[in-house]
């Protein structure tokens, strides 16, 4: 009887084993990696593509022969840290000198986006194929994206409070793309370092101008050694741009706009020295907060605005709550005393929000200045864009 167990267990054994060897996921290799380098060779620059910044701050990178050497230098506002990040051609040797977090394998294959600001870039660079994972799939407006998500191509990974680090874990992405804000509460970041997850701060909300927000694919582009494409993207982007800005430079009528809603008491207006400002004087507006120097927010009271905006022309309302004049006069009476909005000259860039509220402005917008632009220049210079329909923008009705 023993003698029989023994050969039962020894069959059932040798199945178990058989079993675990036939699922055991193959061992990666080089060569199961076509974009790595199989026969390392010093001398040789490995990144023939390289990018030259023309608008963008934020971020600077400097070219090795194997390696670049990545750093994001305002990753918030007010912030005092510098993130590093050294990128290593696959099959290539690591670099001395760096910590293994900083580390990052190029071109990376997979990549979860904790920004809707990031599909566009991406599916630009030709790599939208490799996004795994997004924050939420209700505020998609992204054609591409969305078509991912009916495929099942995609997992919710939630964000900030809501973070579902075990599975980001079981996915075992390359890369997460996410965006700081100094606050430890909300940042994703630290826990996801903290988990052995890499991690690339993304920033383009931090730029001045609406060409620098834009050239951030260009980041993006040096984790995916995607170079020559984010260079060709950009300076299309760029050149149509400045070409309807040029439109506006001989003005001689530039009409008066104010912008921001108030909030529980604050009226958040964009600072003389934001994207904002910087749209609204390339569409030929007289904004008239441009004597500020703030890059960011100003915090006024509802007094201020209306001692300086009360006969404005036009009122820019960055708000997807209202949908109507009359969602204004219902949030404060008050409104009603601005001329902008007595001569119907309200508008609001929500002309392309989903059913639960996500806004096409904040997703492919930083992607296309050149599109904003021409939207505003229709609300101040209809004449100047005569052909151009409103993508973004759009008056609001009573």
């Amino acid at each position: 009887m023993i003698k029989q167990w023994s050969l039962v267990w020894l069959i059932l054994g040798s199945a178990i084993a058989l079993s675990s060897c036939a699922i055991a996921p193959p061992q990666e290799t080089i060569s199961s990696r076509p974009e790595c380098i199989e026969n390392y060779q010093p001398e040789v620059d490995y990144f023939p593509n390289k990018i030259r910044i023309t608008d963008a701050q934020g971020f600077t990178v400097d070219y090795h022969k194997h390696y670049k050497v990545v750093s994001v230098n305002r990753p918030w506002k007010e912030s005092k840290a510098q993130f590093q990040y050294v990128l290593v051609q696959c099959g290539t040797p690591t670099p001395e000198g760096f910590k293994p977090e900083q580390i990052v394998q190029v071109p990376v294959r997979s990549v979860i986006s904790l920004s809707t600001t990031h599909f566009v870039p991406l599916q630009r660079l030709g790599v939208l194929d490799r996004l795994i994972g997004i924050s939420n799939f209700k505020d998609v407006t992204t054609p591409a994206v969305l078509e991912k998500i009916q495929k099942t191509q995609l997992t919710e990974v939630g964000n900030a409070g809501s973070l579902k680090l075990e599975k980001i874990l079981e996915l075992s992405p390359d890369l997460v793309t996410t965006y700081g804000t100094g606050n430890p509460q909300t940042d994703t970041h630290p826990k996801l370092l903290e988990a052995g997850v890499k991690v690339a701060i993304v920033a383009e909300y931090m730029e001045s101008t609406p060409l620098g927000q834009a050239e951030w694919m260009k980041f993006l582009a040096l984790f995916f050694n995607r170079e020559a494409e984010a260079e060709k993207s950009f300076a299309e982007i760029r050149q149509r741009y400045q070409a309807i800005a040029a439109k506006t430079k001989t003005v001689k009528r530039r009409p008066t706009v104010f912008s921001g809603f108030d909030r529980k008491g604050t009226w958040y207006a964009p600072g003389g020295d934001s994207y904002v400002a910087k749209f609204l004087a390339d569409a030929g507006a007289n904004y008239l907060w441009s004597d500020d120097r703030s890059p960011g927010s100003l915090q006024l009271t509802f007094e201020q605005v209306y001692d300086r905006a009360a006969q404005a022309q036009y009122w820019i309302v960055n708000a997807h709550s209202v949908k109507t004049r009359s969602d204004l006069l219902a949030a404060d009476p008050r409104y009603q005393g601005f001329a902008a909005l007595q001569a119907n000259n309200v508008f609001s860039p929500t002309a392309k929000v989903n059913a639960q509220g996500g806004n096409d402005y904040w997703q492919s917008g930083i992607a296309n200045p050149d599109i904003i632009l021409a939207d505003l220049v229709k609300i101040f210079h209809p004449e100047l864009v005569p052909g151009h329909q409103f993508v973004y923008y759009r008056q609001l009705p009573q």
